[in-house]
């Protein structure tokens, strides 16, 4: 009896962000700062449990964790958003009355970026390739 070999399959590769899921101890508070820096929101709200953002072909999403104090979660790193105009998307957040940790600056990999945190901590960076 012959047996059959089984055919290698391709190595499956990474293609793109589908979405990143950040937990926030309020809801309405993050909806509010999401939504004022002109994220569009598709899914959920101020009072759900889940809360869903789209942004090009990828989507930031919002998990209510009630009860966690502040402080006590994993730590966490940052997440960058290529925007159209850095310096723009600055002046929005200023306008709404939220607090960049700085003003765009040009770095030297060649972006230009400011960084942010929303009302539970996470760090967003708002940036462009130069050039």
């Amino acid at each position: 009896m012959a047996t059959n070999p089984i055919p290698a399959t391709p190595e499956p590769g990474i293609e793109r962000l589908s979405a990143i899921t950040l937990v926030t101890r309020d809801m309405g508070a993050a909806v509010r700062f999401y939504e004022a820096l002109g994220f569009q929101r598709k899914y959920g709200g101020p009072d759900a449990a889940f809360t869903s953002f789209a942004f090009g072909p990828s989507f930031l999403n919002l998990s209510a964790e009630a009860g966690r104090p502040p402080g006590t979660g994993p730590g966490w790193g940052r997440t960058i958003v290529y925007v159209s105009d850095v310096d723009a998307m600055y002046r929005k957040a200023l306008a709404a009355g939220l607090t960049p940790e700085f003003a765009p600056s040009d770095a030297p990999w060649g972006e230009r970026y400011f960084h942010i945190r929303d009302p539970d901590g996470h760090e967003l960076s708002f940036a462009k390739p130069l050039g």
